[in-house]
């Protein structure tokens, strides 16, 4: 079943709210009414009966008054003979003075005082009577008023009250549409924005015009477009720069195989050849690792998750793992931890395992053969340094761009090593500085959280 726009929700929903409000207000008003007016007509019966019982009846020279009608035939004014009725009686039922037209009809009640609902002679509709004593006990005052005429009075007073909402209702209505139509009409747009929108598009989508409960929502949209955007960027980049960099490796490697096959029966030159090969697959996985690593990096940008690693025991491994690689080349590795204990931090331990190596890796590749690698441990800093050649100013300015490697260098490398470590760094909230040392020598020190 095809769910309801929210606008049409939101008009059927306002709808439904007015009419259950408007009902129960005119609920609500007529018994409000209906009970203010029994109130009153109540309080006007007792204070005419009050007036009836201070008269002497036997002064009185007739037995009832002549009929309203009788007394004045035309422009009597707007009267009901239901409004009200008096009559005295004897203490035995006579009937010896009425008002003359609804009074005559009383039927006596000996044994009620007070209010009492009661019926007329002959006549079926309930009427609303006080009955009281007057001061000798010699007679009885009856005054009386039909509930209907009190309806009536109540329904006059309702309506008069609630017609005027009611005649307003269609106006509020299309009132409301309106207002609704308005309203959403950002909405609108903005979806309109979204289906003429082109992947490549970046821009942000207007917010000015929209309600404060749903900028929120936009502004998400917009942030997420700002991410899709950077990420099909760095995609770009890994694209032309993974086709740029693998270009020199696979070309040296198809001419090391070119040759392999025009050894033929040269040995020596068949044995270089496939060393050289085998070099290049070395360099070009290599390479392509950089790159993944690289990639995955770039899209994350905080730590999703961490755990409590042991920093000390971290360097030592790392120091063990590069250790027949720094014989080879006759280089000694040295760890120095000043802070005199385990250090621990927060992170993420292969992340962390990874720096090191890059780090050790270029230091041992780099460094000056037969010297020292030095890593040094301190309450809140990282130091790893080798006492090789240094950079010249110029590069320590760019070392550490992607792909970026000083003049002059004889050693094979990507250029992606200090890139990745320095962003695994980022995100462990390390502040990385690339230094010379004054004594010779390259330094990457790091401010530890």
């Amino acid at each position: 079943m095809k769910r309801l726009s929210l606008r049409t929700r939101l008009a059927i929903g306002f709808l439904l709210l007015t009419a259950i409000c408007w009902g129960a207000a005119s609920v609500s008003a007529w018994y409000q009414a209906r009970h203010t007016i029994n109130e009153l007509f109540d309080t006007q019966q007792m204070l005419f009966a009050k007036r009836l019982i201070a008269l002497d009846p036997t002064e009185l020279s007739r037995s009832s008054l002549p009929e309203t009608k009788k007394i004045l035939t035309e422009h009597r004014g707007a009267q009901e003979d239901d409004a009200l009725a008096f009559a005295i009686f004897t203490r035995d039922g006579k009937r010896i003075f009425d008002d003359g037209d609804n009074g005559k009809d009383f039927l006596f009640e000996p044994h009620v005082r007070g209010f009492h609902d009661g019926k007329l002679r002959d006549d079926d509709d309930l009427w609303r009577i006080v009955w009281l004593d007057t001061p000798d006990r010699q007679y009885v005052v009856a005054v009386g008023q039909e509930w209907e005429y009190r309806d009536e009075m109540t329904t006059d007073v309702v309506q008069s009250t609630l017609l005027p909402w009611l005649f307003a209702l269609p106006v509020m209505i299309v009132l409301l549409l309106w207002l609704l139509h308005r309203e959403l009409a950002p909405l609108k747009q903005i979806a309109h924005q979204l289906q003429q929108r082109s992947p490549e598009d970046d821009s942000t989508l207007n917010t000015s015009k929209l309600p404060s409960e749903v900028r929120p929502i936009v502004d998400a949209l917009n942030g997420l477009f700002s991410r899709i955007h950077q990420m099909l960027q760095r995609e770009r980049c890994f694209t032309s720069d993974a086709a740029h960099e693998l270009r020199s490796p696979l070309a040296a490697l198809k001419v090391q195989s070119e040759v392999v096959q025009l050894a033929h029966d040269d040995a020596e030159m068949r044995q270089h050849a496939l060393l050289n090969l085998d070099a290049g697959i070395h360099r070009a996985t290599r390479l392509v690792d950089q790159l993944l690593t690289l990639s995955r990096l770039d899209a994350q940008r905080a730590l999703t998750e961490s755990e409590t690693v042991n920093l000390t025991e971290l360097l030592q491994q790392a120091i063990i793992e590069h250790d027949t690689e720094a014989q080879r080349a006759g280089m000694i590795l040295r760890l120095e931890n000043q802070s005199g204990e385990a250090h621990l931090c927060r992170g993420h331990p292969l992340l962390l395992s990874l720096l090191l190596r890059n780090l050790l890796d270029n230091a041992i590749r780099y460094g000056r053969p037969g010297g020292t690698v030095s890593v040094i441990l301190r309450p809140h800093q990282l130091e790893v340094s080798d006492d090789g050649p240094g950079v010249s100013e110029a590069a320590l300015q760019r070392i550490g761009e992607r792909f970026y490697r000083p003049p002059g260098q004889e050693k094979s490398g990507s250029g992606l090593g200090l890139s990745i470590v320095r962003h695994i760094a980022s995100i462990h909230g390390m502040k990385m500085h690339l230094v010379n040392r004054s004594q010779g020598g390259f330094s990457v020190i790091f401010d530890l959280p």
